[in-house]
Formats: structure tokens, C-alpha cells, sequence
């Protein structure tokens, strides 16, 4: 029987050296074009895999989700339920997620930065930089957890950790604080609940406290082209989550790209023009066509970008 960090040592061992060396520059005209790895989450997501689509795809940056960096690491795994259970949330269900929960944070609290370094190394062999972590400061969180949050962030090169925008301004400034301490970003994300204003508060607290904007939802949201809001606020702006949606769609109207009323073309050659220079990750979210692929689709996003950018 082999560990879980011999079975990761012989997964890395099996990648093609070819694939761990074949950095690519995903910087076009300027501007820095990566992914969300959610954009990767119908496919099999272990550190390697994810680093795998990446090279395939020619991405130099990524905002990381937590799950491959923390599984690396050696985390505990959530609990599996069979498919016939399905999503009723039964008490013994919430009593196996609440004993998961705490055997995270037990873990959490005492694990060492040895395996984020190996992780980081392991990217940036390849060529893929982790600019972005995506692991929420949630408010129920203790003051360790935070810390532990921050601590990873940084071991793994980024500068900024996206969340969700929180609606209570006591969450907003006690993130903000820790970001302060660390001198890492906070990037606010959005859904489509948000106008013009939504960062208004969280800005004030923390000139860490920043904007991920996802220029998709805040199409959708405002029912209007999101340039204005990015000429606004471009000093205040950590990242972009970049997708097409349709105008009236009231959180659906994924659409490909293209297709729907985002401006993406616009936003990409604003960010050319005014050399903007934080990353605009492709985060896939509109249903993958009969026929096609996941990285398919996300190489039609990544030559939409390329194309814009010439």
C-alpha cells in the first residue's frame, strides 16, 4: 500500500518532463490572461491535473482554487455519499460534514508550509505562476484560521485571496485588517446582487480591501456595459473574472463567448490601452456544447483573448 504523499510523489514522477518545463507566456498585448481553476471542476483536479490543463492550455497564471493546493498538502478529504442519498441534508449527513469540519481546521492549524513550497516550486517549474488563492476568510472563522489563510497565500507566491463580497461591514473590516497585517490584497467578488456601490464600504476600511470583478455578473447585474465602473475604480481592482452573459437573464444567461452582452472585447483592449496590470482569468461557466470539451471550450476563451489583444 503506498501513502498518500508516495501516491502524489509517483503522480508527479509520471508527468512528462516535457509537460513540467513547457512554460508559456499567456501575456498578450500586455495584458496577463490566466483562469480560475473552477473553470476545471467536471475534470479530475489533484495538483497534477490541474498543472497538466494548464501547460496544455498555454496559462502562465491562475487564481487557485483551495481543494488541489490543500489536498497536496495532505488534508483530510470531505466525506462521500452515494448518489442515491442525494442532497438532503439528513442529520447524519450534517453530523459526518460538521466531524469533517473539524478535523480541516484541526489540520489546518498545524500544518506546515514545507508542502506549499513544493507545490509553488512545482508550478513554477512549469511556468504557471500562482498569482491569485481562492479560500475564503469566512466570519465564523477563528483568528488562526486567518492567519493560516494569509500564511498559505503567500508560501504559494500570490498577492491577492478572493472571496465573496460580505454583506456585513464587521466582516469586511476584520478581513481587511489581517490583509493590512500581511500586505495581501483582498479581492471582493461578485454575483449579480451588486451595483456601482457594493465595494463602497469594504474600500474604505483597508487599502487592501480590493475588487475581483467579475465583468460577467456585473453586466448582468446592472443591465449596462461595465467599462464605466473599471475607468472608475481601476486603482482598486485586483483582478477580473472573465465570462459572456445575456442582459435580463436574473443570475442565468451563461452564454459562449461572443454570444451574449458583455463587452469582453472592450474590457480586454481597455486593459491594453490603459496598461492595466492585474491578471483577467477566464473563469468557464456556460454549459460545455454536445461535442466539444472542457479544454476545448477553454482554448476558443483563451485564442478569444489572444485575438482581441493582437
Amino acid at each position: 500500500m503506498m501513502t498518500r504523499r508516495e501516491l502524489g510523489k509517483a503522480a508527479m514522477a509520471a508527468l512528462p518532463a516535457a509537460t513540467l518545463r513547457a512554460a508559456a507566456n499567456s501575456k498578450f498585448g500586455g495584458v496577463q490572461i490566466g483562469a480560475i481553476t473552477y473553470s476545471f471542476r467536471a475534470l479530475p483536479s489533484t495538483a497534477q491535473d490541474v498543472l497538466k490543463f494548464c501547460v496544455e492550455l498555454g496559462l502562465s497564471s491562475i487564481e487557485l482554487m483551495s481543494d488541489p493546493a490543500e489536498s497536496f498538502a495532505g488534508a483530510p478529504a470531505p466525506p462521500k455519499f452515494p448518489a442515491s442519498a442525494g442532497r438532503e441534508m439528513t442529520p447524519e449527513r450534517r453530523e459526518a460534514m460538521q466531524k469533517f469540519a473539524d478535523e480541516r481546521k484541526k489540520w489546518r492549524l498545524s500544518a506546515s508550509m514545507g508542502k506549499y513550497k513544493e507545490f509553488r516550486k512545482l508550478y513554477n517549474d512549469a511556468g504557471v505562476k500562482i498569482d491569485i488563492f481562492k479560500l475564503p476568510l469566512e466570519a465564523s472563522m477563528s483568528d488562526d484560521e486567518y492567519e493560516y489563510i494569509c500564511t498559505v497565500a503567500k508560501t504559494l507566491g500570490a498577492n491577492c485571496i478572493t472571496m465573496e463580497l460580505p454583506t456585513k461591514a464587521e466582516h469586511s473590516k476584520r478581513v481587511g485588517e489581517y490583509a493590512t497585517k500581511h500586505k495581501i490584497f483582498i479581492g471582493y467578488h461578485n454575483h449579480t446582487h451588486v451595483d456601482a456601490h457594493s465595494w463602497d464600504v469594504a474600500l474604505s476600511q483597508s487599502k487592501y480591501n480590493s475588487i475581483n470583478l467579475d465583468v460577467g455578473h456585473f453586466t448582468e447585474a446592472i443591465n449596462g456595459s461595465p467599462i464605466p465602473f473599471i475607468k472608475e475604480h481601476h486603482d482598486r481592482i485586483t483582478s477580473f473574472h472573465l465570462k459572456d452573459k445575456k442582459f435580463g437573464t436574473k443570475g442565468g444567461g451563461n452564454a459562449p463567448w461572443g454570444q451574449g452582452d458583455t463587452p469582453l472585447k472592450e474590457v480586454l483592449q481597455l486593459m491594453k490601452k490603459e496598461k492595466y496590470e492585474w491578471p483577467a482569468n477566464i473563469e468557464l461557466e456556460y454549459e460545455v456544447p454536445a461535442g466539444s470539451s472542457v479544454l476545448a471550450e477553454m482554448k476558443t476563451c483563451v485564442k478569444f483573448c489572444q485575438d482581441a489583444l493582437a
